[in-house]
């Protein structure tokens, strides 16, 4: 009874300071970003829930805005609509021959990002970030996603009956496709590629993105 009441005692304690001993690490921003990679093939098999959407659009509430505007507004998309919305878009503008997404592999969720007045430079700031950090937020619990810049955007609008103007979606879901990148030095071909069934990368060195 002494070992149980004093075992309590401290996965209380540690409980308190943040310490539980039960408590999963969090993967680094390191990680995160290794592992945050453009998908533009999907599992079908798998389906996003609602509350993995929500998830994904709360972290807006906290971060930065230009001029703290909050200019951006998000509409959710399960699975059950994602059909309407693949029709409009294209992935791997590097890759027109593949015709991506290609069928039975298309993301079954997405997030359409939409702005409540003209678009920008001060919006277009908020875009990158927002889009960045729901990226990572998907990744973290588990999920893959891309920024998806073509698509139809009056066609989209029309078919969810937006309020206002489309900028971004991203699609979401669980990837299907292996992705590395590769090292390159300035000056060197920055295209994406695909080879034996894997989708590379080229990245270049960060002695040739700082300026000296």
């Amino acid at each position: 009874m002494a070992d149980n009441y004093l075992g309590k005692k401290m996965e209380d304690y540690m409980a308190g300071r943040g310490l539980s001993s039960t408590k999963k690490s969090q993967p680094s921003l390191h990680k995160l970003l290794l592992r945050n990679r453009s998908h533009r093939a999907y599992d079908n098999s798998f389906t996003v829930r609602e509350d993995q959407l929500r998830k994904i659009i709360d972290v807006n509430t906290k971060t930065p805005s230009a001029r703290n505007q909050q200019v951006l507004r998000f509409r959710p998309v399960l699975k059950d609509e994602a059909q309407f919305i693949t029709p409009y878009i294209k992935l791997g503008g590097a890759l027109p021959e593949l015709n991506l997404p290609q069928e039975g592999f298309e993301p079954n969720a997405y997030i359409i990002i939409c702005t409540t007045k003209e678009e920008d430079r001060w919006v277009d700031v908020d875009l990158g970030i927002s889009a960045q950090s729901m990226l990572l937020q998907a990744t973290e619990i588990g999920l893959n996603g891309i920024c998806i810049g073509a698509f139809n955007k009056e066609a989209i609008k029309e078919t969810f009956k937006l309020q206002y103007e489309p900028l971004l979606i991203l699609g979401i879901g669980r990837g299907a496709e292996r992705i590395i990148l590769t090292e390159i030095e300035e000056g060197a071909d920055h295209k994406y590629y695909r080879k034996d069934g894997v989708h590379y990368v080229p990245k270049l060195r960060l002695e040739d993105l700082i300026i000296k």
